[in-house]
């Protein structure tokens, strides 16, 4: 259940904080007062895109933030198949926009925007304004009998879906086997050019590190021969560092048999002298074993613009050349096989369509025994919303070709007076039809899952007397199982609320706010009045919304006494 909305800096509103209860909660409001701004936050909080002039002005950021209490026991398991804890039977999600871009968490953790509509998706079921006109759409309508009969069809639709990508897969492959003899040569021809092109190679993996670094040290070898020749000519003998230190060696043990405290110094140099001895015959005898073989370069350098070459075309290592090579000879294979392979395909094809037909068959008739039972509920539902002598079928018919979920195609088709044709509902109804005819679904499917709120943007549209009066029964009776969120501008509707909240625009220092305030029952009924009597409120109003309300609570208790 939906506790506790906060939304901060969002258009109009600069802050509101709204505490929802079980039941019926109804939110009303002048015309232009933000009631939509305030659906809107909720669905930006469940991850509708959101954009930087949503931001009131002059403010940086914009928050939302939705604190549910889980009760349900098979939500709290789903949503810990999610890895969403629930500390305290809390969950809390927050979604902030700050800078352009947005940041959503769920109980203080950031989230992606999948997981968070998968989440949220357990939680709420959001039926705006445009979800009447989705329910003409032959896809939808599939979308709720589906939704209706979700245990029974469970089992069919996964196994007629795996059957499907199977036969997909298949169809893909066999396409692929539609070419004609001479291109199938030419293809041929080529994959053996390039396949023996690299065989020819006879190419090491990680070869081509080691010839680049012989090749850099045999292209520099003048450069270390003359930098040596220097170094051995500076620390040799001649006018070398060498001579001078073996020099200057024998001029201190002279004077160190002159002065003993001299001693230490003369060992130090002969240790110096020593060094440099080494470190000079260490350099000669790199300088004699170098040697540098001009075919040796040649062999090195034509290598290297080999494996270049075959890298270019194929890869950008030794090793991705080899797999080249290797995806080319299945390839060529195929080729070779070609007309065995493809009948094989064909084969496995008939036999995999045989069986997405049985499935889909079988998938179908248990559809159809669904479309019955939802066909009698929606009868049902639509008489409570005051269709008195309606009728309503569910037709089947089949798509061309098959789809994840087997070949039905059905169409909803209702006749709402008596001697009219029954007919598609596109081609019947009205708008305020419409939005009865999905009320009525919205509350069969809700009775079968464990969504725990539903949120209804102006259920209301296009109804009024005695209709809205059926309307307003049937949204108490979906509070009795649900938390119901309901914008409405009827006072039918208004009037059956358990918790009742006025929102309203105002001018504060010149600047336009919107608030939220939660409504006590004698201030449910003044709001009553204003929807009643609109700019002026008479006595009269104000008895009649007395009434309305009271016989409001009248009907909900002897409805739920009956239940």
């Amino acid at each position: 259940m939906l506790t506790n909305l906060h939304v901060k800096n969002l258009a109009l509103i600069e802050e509101a904080d709204v505490e929802f209860g079980p039941g019926l909660n109804i939110l009303t409001g002048e015309t232009g007062a933000g009631k939509s701004i305030l659906l809107g936050s909720i669905n930006l909080a469940l991850g509708k895109k959101m954009t930087r002039d949503m931001i009131r002005d002059g403010a940086d950021s914009a928050l939302v933030e939705l604190i549910f209490h889980i009760e349900n026991e098979e939500i709290r398991r789903r949503l810990l198949e999610l890895e969403v804890e629930i500390p305290e039977d809390q969950l809390i999600i927050t979604r902030k926009l700050s800078g352009g871009r947005s940041i959503s968490r769920i109980n203080g953790e950031s989230c992606t925007m999948a997981k968070l509509k998968e989440v949220s998706s357990l939680l709420l079921d959001i039926h705006g304004q445009h979800d009447h006109q989705s329910l003409l759409y032959k896809e939808k309508q599939l979308e709720i009998l589906d939704s209706f009969g979700r245990e029974e069809l469970k089992g069919p639709l996964a196994e007629t879906e795996q059957h499907w990508k199977e036969y997909r897969t298949l169809k893909k492959e066999l396409a692929q086997y539609q070419l004609g003899e001479e291109e199938r040569a030419r293809e041929i021809a080529f994959l053996e050019f390039e396949i023996n092109e690299i065989e020819e190679a006879e190419l090491i993996p990680g070869e081509e590190a080691e010839l680049e670094k012989r090749y850099r040290r045999m292209n520099n070898s003048r450069s270390i021969v003359q930098s040596l020749g220097l170094v051995y000519q500076l620390t040799g003998s001649g006018e070398g560092a060498g001579e001078q230190c073996g020099r200057a060696a024998r001029e201190l043990a002279v004077a160190a048999e002159l002065d003993e405290g001299l001693k230490g110094l003369q060992d130090t140099l002969l240790d110096v002298d020593a060094i440099l001895s080494d470190f000079n015959r260490e350099i000669s005898r790199y300088l004699e074993d170098f040697t540098f073989s001009e075919k040796e370069f040649y062999d090195t350098e034509s290598r290297l613009d080999l494996i270049n070459h075959l890298r270019a075309k194929f890869g950008n290592s030794v090793e991705e050349i080899l797999q080249a090579r290797e995806q080319k000879q299945k390839r060529l294979d195929t080729l070779v096989n070609f007309e065995a392979i493809r009948l094989e395909l064909e084969q496995r094809l008939e036999k995999t369509e045989q069986q997405l037909l049985a499935a889909s068959e079988k998938l179908s008739a248990v559809r159809r025994s669904c479309a019955e039972r939802l066909t009698r509920e929606i009868i049902a539902g639509l008489q409570d919303l005051n269709f008195l002598d309606v009728r309503f079928e569910i037709g089947f018919s089949r798509t061309p070709d098959y789809g994840r979920a087997g070949f039905d195609q059905i169409e909803f088709r209702i006749s709402t007076n008596p001697g009219e044709a029954i007919r598609a509902l596109d081609k019947v109804v009205s708008g305020g039809e419409l939005s009865r005819i999905m009320l009525a679904i919205r509350t069969i499917l809700a009775d079968q899952d464990d969504t725990e709120t539903l949120i209804f943007d102006e259920i209301d549209t296009g109804i009024s007397g005695r209709t809205a009066q059926k309307v307003s029964e049937k949204m108490a009776e979906i509070g009795w199982n649900h938390q119901v969120l309901c914008i409405t501008h009827l006072a039918q509707i208004a009037a059956m609320a358990d918790h009742h909240y006025e929102i309203r625009k105002q001018v504060q220092e010149q600047e336009t706010v919107t608030r939220i305030y939660t409504l006590s029952p004698e201030e449910s009924v003044r709001e009553l009045a204003r929807i009643l009597g609109g700019a002026e409120i008479t006595e009269a109003v104000e008895h009649t919304a007395q009434e309305m309300k009271a016989l409001a609570e009248k009907t909900k208790a002897e409805k739920a006494k009956k239940k």
